[in-house]
């Protein structure tokens, strides 16, 4: 049995354990850098966001909606991190892109560390205001994932590239398991699904601006 083999069904069992501190906030989240200003600017333009969010008929109601999510969700942070983690620890083609390069083991401290990551960016989901400094932010994280930018911020010695068809794929995990989330504080079934509405299309969006790196110049 290889090394990844071996690890993966001990991954499964303890990304769980892998928890976020309950006090931890944006400057205890190793690599968080929204609103930071020396980001690179993102090649995406605010007009093209716009027309981005019509296409994707994302409205005034939509955040509104995200917002009521975000409050949904405060206290589910963990529980929602959870689900995530046991999904992609139950998956040795998604924990692949946590291992290590030398021996294929899933490096744990890479997997903390962007799990706090992860724990602010459900709030920064729930909580957008689609400006610039936003819109950067998606950049860097499209960078993230790809060649170009993966690893560097956590020096982590892992896999060098998330290949592309995954992040389009974990648009649909990353937005249903959230909906029984959304569902556990008592709002009418509509307004549920309003919300549900609104995360799904902000994933999508988020989606769309992290593949930038992956397509090539001018077929964005």
């Amino acid at each position: 049995m290889s090394v990844l083999k071996a690890g993966i069904a001990a991954t499964a069992i303890t990304l769980n354990a892998i928890a976020l501190p309950a006090s931890a906030g944006a400057e205890e989240a190793p690599g968080y850098r929204y609103g930071s200003t020396d980001l690179p600017r993102s090649p995406v333009t605010l007009s093209d966001l716009d027309l981005l969010k019509k296409t994707l008929l994302f409205t005034e109601d939509d955040v509104t909606h995200l917002r009521l999510a975000g409050e949904v969700l405060s206290d589910q942070i963990e529980a929602v991190l959870d689900v995530w983690y046991g999904f992609v620890g139950a998956n040795p083609h998604l924990i692949y892109y946590f291992t290590n390069k030398a021996d294929g083991s899933p490096n744990t401290e890479y997997l903390a560390r962007v799990r706090q990551r992860f724990a602010l960016w459900i709030r920064d989901t729930t909580a957008a205001n689609y400006d610039q400094v936003w819109l950067d932010y998606q950049h860097e994280i499209g960078r993230r994932h790809h060649r170009i930018g993966k690893n560097e911020v956590d020096a982590a010695p892992s896999v060098d590239h998330i290949h592309f068809r995954y992040l389009v794929a974990f648009i649909y995990p990353i937005s249903a398991t959230v909906k029984p989330f959304l569902a556990n504080k008592g709002h009418a079934p509509e307004t549920v699904e309003k919300m549900y509405a609104a995360w799904t299309k902000a994933v999508i969006l988020q989606t769309i601006l992290w593949s930038h790196p992956y397509i090539r110049e001018g077929d964005f």
